[in-house]
This record gives C-alpha cells, sequence and structure tokens, in this order.
C-alpha cells in the first residue's frame, strides 16, 4: 500500500476503531474520500461489532455467562490486534475471521 494513502487514511481508521460510533463516523468520514486503507480497517471493526452483538444477544442468552466472557476476551484481543494494526499503518488482517470481514463488506 502507498505511504500517501495509509497516512490519509490513518486517523480514520484508528477513530472506526472506537466503539460502533466510532465505526460509523468512520463510515462516513471514509464515504466522501474512499480512502482503501481506512475502507480496509472499517470492514474490520464492522466484523467485530457485530460479532460483540452476536455475542451479547445469542451466546451470553443460550450459552451463559462464562461462555459469553469467553467469547468477549477473544473479541477483545482480536480489537487489539486490528487496533495496533492501524496505529501502525499495516493491513493487518484480525486472525480467522479476518479474511470473512474483507469479503462479506467488499462493498465498503
Amino acid at each position: 500500500m502507498q505511504n500517501q494513502t495509509v497516512n490519509e487514511g490513518k486517523t480514520t481508521a484508528i477513530i472506526s476503531y472506537i466503539t460502533w460510533i466510532g465505526t460509523l463516523i468512520a463510515f462516513i468520514m471514509n464515504n466522501s474520500k474512499k480512502n482503501t486503507f481506512a475502507a480496509f480497517h472499517i470492514r474490520q471493526m464492522i466484523g467485530l461489532s457485530i460479532f460483540s452483538l452476536i455475542n451479547g444477544f445469542v451466546i451470553g442468552r443460550f450459552l451463559g455467562v462464562w461462555a459469553s466472557g469467553a467469547v468477549g476476551i477473544a473479541l477483545f484481543v482480536l480489537w487489539i490486534i486490528g487496533f495496533i494494526g492501524a496505529i501502525q499503518g499495516e493491513e493487518k488482517k484480525v486472525p480467522l475471521v479476518g479474511d470473512l470481514f474483507q469479503d462479506w463488506f467488499k462493498g465498503i
């Protein structure tokens, strides 16, 4: 990825990792400029947010608090990996599901 593309999209990419509100703000910010680096990280965070909702509503309800807590910790680790990648200016996919997120949300 070109250095200028990373520099222009870095702030938006970092904002996308600050809760779902940050993801929404980053999505709106990126709509006008269409930066590929920012879009990459927005897709990663949208996927993590959806998995977090599934964890809270489905896993927590049907499998219990312990299972939901374990999945929550795993999601937090994935969030940290993505966030560090955004800070370092790298397109670092989150392990296990990063490819899925890029495929599912390729329209962003």
